[in-house]
C-alpha cells in the first residue's frame, strides 16, 4: 500500500484568520474567539432573548422627566449655538405633506426592525464566517446604548416644554412611535439619547456597503441610514445630536468586535471550514482529505 498522507483542504489558510487560527484548540476562550458556523436555533434564541432583555432594561430605566426635559433644553441650546438647530423647521415642513409624513411615521415604526433582521439573515446565509463578529458589534452597540439611557435621560423634541414641535403620530393618528398615543405607557419616553434608529441603521448600511457585490445595493445601504436620520428628525423623535450618540455607540460596538476577533469584522473570511470531532483532542477539527 502507498503511504497515506493528509493534506489541508485547498484555501484553508485563507479560510481562517491568522490571529485566531493558531489559537484553535488551546482553551475555551480561544475557541470562542475563532470564527465558526452559526447555528440557526441558537441565533434565533439569542436574538429573541437579547431584544427582550434590551426592551426590559430600557423600559426599566426610571423616567426621570424633570432631568430629561432639562437635558432636552440644554441640547437645544447647544444646537442653536452651533447653528444646527433646524429640527423644528424640518418637522413643520415635512408635516405639511400628508402622505410623506404618514409614510415616515410607518418607516420609523417598522423598518428599524425589519431591515436589521433582514441583514442578520443575509449575513447568516451568505457570510457565516463574518456573522458572529458583525453580530457582536450590533449587540455591543445596543448594550452601551442602555448605559446612555440610564446616565443621560433625554426627552425627544416633541415632548419639550414650550417647544413648537409636532408629534406627527398624534396629529395624523398613525402608528409610528411606541412613545406616542396609546402606546406611550409601553416604552420609556425619555430614552432618546443615543438614537438606536441611527445606531442600527448605520450598522445595516455599513454592512451592506462593505459586503454586497451589487453596486446599486451598496448605494442603497448608504442611503438607508441617511434617510433614517431625516425620518427621526422630521417626526420629532430625536435631535441631531442623538444621532451622534448612536454613531459613537456603533464605533464602540465595532471596537469590541475587532478586539475580540483580532481583526476588523468585515475583514474576516466569508466562510469557515466545516469541522468534525477530532478523536485525539475532543475538539472540532477541519475536514482533511486523504490520498494514497
Amino acid at each position: 500500500m502507498g503511504e497515506t498522507t493528509v493534506t489541508k483542504p485547498e484555501g484553508l489558510e485563507a479560510a481562517l484568520p491568522d490571529p485566531v487560527a493558531a489559537d484553535t484548540g488551546r482553551g475555551p476562550l480561544r475557541r470562542l474567539r475563532t470564527p465558526r458556523r452559526p447555528r440557526f436555533w441558537f441565533e434565533i434564541l439569542l436574538i429573541a432573548v437579547s431584544y427582550w432583555t434590551y426592551s426590559l432594561v430600557r423600559n426599566a430605566v426610571p423616567e426621570q422627566k424633570t432631568e430629561a426635559l432639562r437635558n432636552a433644553d440644554w441640547i437645544w441650546r447647544v444646537e442653536q449655538h452651533l447653528g444646527i438647530a433646524v429640527e423644528e423647521s424640518v418637522n413643520h415642513a415635512v408635516n405639511s405633506v400628508h402622505w410623506l409624513i404618514v409614510g415616515m411615521n410607518y418607516y420609523y415604526a417598522t423598518l428599524h426592525f425589519i431591515v436589521t433582521l433582514g441583514v442578520l439573515v443575509w449575513l447568516y446565509r451568505r457570510h457565516p464566517g463574518r456573522y458572529a463578529a458583525i453580530r457582536l458589534a450590533l449587540f455591543a452597540t445596543t448594550a452601551v446604548a442602555l448605559a446612555g439611557y440610564y446616565l443621560y435621560p433625554l426627552a425627544p423634541p416633541r415632548l419639550m416644554n414650550g417647544g413648537d414641535f409636532i408629534d406627527t403620530v398624534l396629529v395624523h393618528q398613525t402608528w409610528g412611535s411606541m412613545a406616542s398615543g396609546d402606546l406611550k405607557h409601553m416604552s420609556n419616553q425619555y430614552a432618546a439619547m443615543p438614537s438606536m434608529h441611527i445606531g442600527w441603521s448605520l450598522w445595516c448600511g455599513l454592512t451592506i456597503f462593505a459586503l454586497a457585490s451589487v453596486p446599486w445595493v451598496r448605494v442603497l445601504g448608504l442611503l438607508y441610514p441617511a434617510l433614517t436620520l431625516v425620518v427621526i428628525v422630521a417626526t420629532a423623535n430625536h435631535f441631531w445630536l442623538d444621532a451622534v450618540g448612536g454613531l459613537l455607540c456603533l464605533a464602540f460596538g465595532f471596537a469590541v468586535a475587532t478586539l475580540w476577533y483580532g481583526r476588523q469584522p468585515y475583514a474576516l473570511p466569508e466562510t469557515v471550514p466545516v469541522r468534525r470531532p477530532d478523536a485525539s483532542s475532543g475538539e472540532g477539527a477541519p475536514r482533511a482529505r486523504a490520498r494514497t
